[in-house]
């Protein structure tokens, strides 16, 4: 396997039914090398294509899954990089409680969904998670110095945190749009991927 199929095979999968491009940013590759390798791929058969959009087949996960060792050795051996996945880890349990506190509300004692009627509920829970974001990002930055394709997730994070900042709410938990809790789950599917762990969830 060359090492522009490992990044587009391993994008695909973080993407899950992704279309080319988003495939190529995670990828870190040009969208048109990108194009040629998933044309490959689906030849292949280590890749589906549906309506455009990409996903690995079953003997593509099978594939991927044996080179990660091979492509991430020295990634899976840097101290710094794995004291940053570990501080990571921390944030994330935080990050997961405030995507909570957005979607539910306590309502007399009892978790209800939250609606999104409270304008100041929600401002406030953005706020917070602004606040995170900004604890967050020398720590990403920490991951990208290391492997500067994971830049893309700084970019992403960022821009969805502007739009809920303006009022558009849908950017921060959206899964159909590249939301705030979107992006952070892909990112860490990409370290946890990267590292050879399992999702602990």
């Amino acid at each position: 396997m060359t090492p522009e199929l490992h990044l587009v095979m391993h994008g695909t999968a973080i993407k899950k039914h992704g279309e080319a491009a988003a495939i190529a940013e995670l990828a870190g590759l040009p969208a048109a090398k990108t194009a040629a390798v998933l044309t490959a791929a689906v030849a292949s058969g280590r890749v589906a294509e549906i309506g455009g959009k990409y996903m690995l087949t079953a003997a593509g996960q099978m594939i991927l899954g044996g080179e990660y060792t091979r492509f991430n050795d020295a990634l899976r051996a840097n101290a710094d990089f794995d004291a940053a996945c570990q501080r990571f880890e921390i944030v994330n349990k935080e990050l997961k409680q405030l995507i909570t506190d957005w979607q539910t509300m306590d309502v007399g004692g009892r978790r209800v969904p939250n609606d999104h009627s409270n304008a100041e509920y929600d401002e406030r829970i953005i706020g917070k998670l602004g606040d995170l974001h900004e604890r967050f990002e020398p720590i990403l930055e920490k991951l990208s110095g290391i492997e500067p394709r994971l830049k893309i997730y700084a970019t992403k994070l960022g821009a969805a945190l502007d739009k809920a900042d303006d009022g558009d709410i849908a950017w921060v938990s959206d899964a159909k749009i590249d939301s705030y809790h979107t992006v952070w789950f892909e990112l860490h599917e990409d370290l946890l991927r990267i590292l050879g762990h399992v999702r602990d969830e």
